[in-house]
């Protein structure tokens, strides 16, 4: 229990940067799903904070600073961001993926007595966690981490196995959906805020939410859909692909679109706040991921009774059950890829049986509750082992 009157320890949450994505969604929905009366927090970003999304956060406590981090390694930003946790003095500092693992060290110089760093899945330049450099890199910041977090089996197996972490320093935690405010139904709606005549009666939509960059991979998703297309297939031509959100691959996904000829089958519809409107708006929701820890999306579609078509990578596996409320496919592969869409539009029966059981498995698996608790006793027990006094249950 906390002393009366004192203030609910300070956990600062260290980001690469706080823009929309999976990985800053989720601690989002963290901060704003955990009690006020249990802990604080402060989202530090090393690059920039994007204030739209930052709002995002109902908590009218909670403070988003960003450090403004230039090219180069983050050893530049060591001297600011020591100052600035000797100024807030957080019991926690919780670090997130390779790109913020470096600032463990400043945390710990700063006397931060809990360091918990989480991995959410890996970068396009490092699809598989191979690269023996940032293995290297995460072993030698090991000292200096007092708990991992990792949120799929695959991100553990490697901290445990490759990397060589204890495995009672490990633990893991899945993201959670918030299965009320992603509850669109069986049944497609219309689609917010597409083009006039580009949904036709008979359509059928498959559709993609994420930031576009090489790692999510929709360039391989438009070569599939174009490759279906020209087949002939009369379902193909009813089909439609929606692309949700923004980001350093559409020039290219544009490109993609006029050179196959889908100028009228394709809507790019930029970033949004209106995703399960969006994904009510779908009969399928593809992942077309090149790398995944445990996708905020999927789960999203998942919890909208969408069935799932997505790669076999990261922790996909964890999420979707192939054959039963979805189909796993190999990554970077337009032909399969495109084969797996053809069989769900052709099979209604089959969509509407994964429809069912996906958000079946959305509600009793992942809620949004039962991560927040699971985060709360990682942050309880780590107080405790580090000997600071733990907040009130």
């Amino acid at each position: 229990m906390t002393e009366q009157g004192a203030l609910p320890p300070l956990v600062a949450h260290v980001l690469f940067s706080f823009r929309i994505g999976g990985l800053e969604n989720g601690v989002v929905n963290l901060i704003n799903r955990m009690p006020a009366e249990r802990f604080r927090h402060v989202v530090i970003a090393l690059s920039d904070c994007d204030e739209t999304f930052a709002r995002r956060i109902v908590r009218p406590d909670v403070q988003c600073i960003a450090l403004h981090k230039s090219p180069g390694h983050g050893v530049k930003l060591f001297p600011r961001l020591y100052a600035l946790l000797r100024r807030l003095r957080p019991a926690i500092v919780h670090t997130r993926n390779l790109a913020a693992l470096e600032m463990t060290i400043p945390a710990w110089a700063a006397r931060v007595p809990v360091r918990i760093h989480g991995e959410h899945g890996w970068d396009s330049s490092d699809p598989d966690g191979q690269s023996r450099k940032y293995r290297l890199l995460r072993r030698l910041h090991a000292p200096f981490v007092t708990q991992y977090i990792a949120l799929s089996e695959h991100l553990s197996s490697y901290l445990t196995g490759a990397v060589g972490i204890p495995s009672e320093r490990v633990c893991r935690i899945c993201n959670g959906v918030d299965v009320a405010r992603f509850e669109a139904g069986s049944l497609r709606s219309m689609l917010p805020g597409a083009p006039a005549g580009f949904v036709p009666d008979n359509a059928i939509v498959f559709g993609a939410v994420g930031r576009l960059q090489a790692v999510k991979d929709q360039l391989t998703l438009v070569r599939a859909f174009a490759h279906w297309r020209a087949s002939g297939s009369s379902l193909a031509d009813r089909a439609r692909l929606v692309l949700v959100g923004d980001g350093p691959l559409r020039a290219k996904i544009e490109a993609q679109i006029v050179t196959s000829g889908l100028d009228n089958a394709v809507w790019l519809a930029g970033a949004r706040d209106d995703v399960p409107a969006l994904m009510a708006g779908m009969d399928c929701f593809v992942l077309p991921s090149k790398a995944e820890g445990i996708s905020n999306t999927l789960l999203e579609a998942m919890a909208c009774a969408r069935p799932v078509i997505a790669t076999r990578v990261g922790g996909n596996g964890e999420l979707v059950a192939d054959g039963e409320t979805g189909v796993l496919v190999p990554p970077n592969d337009p032909a399969a890829l495109a084969t797996a869409m053809a069989a769900m539009a052709e099979n209604a029966d089959m969509r509407a049986r994964m429809s069912t059981a996906a958000r079946v498995r959305a509600v009793s698996t992942f809620s949004l509750e039962a991560m927040v608790d699971r985060y709360m006793n990682v942050y309880d027990n780590a107080l405790v082992r580090a000997g600071v006094t733990a907040p009130g249950r």
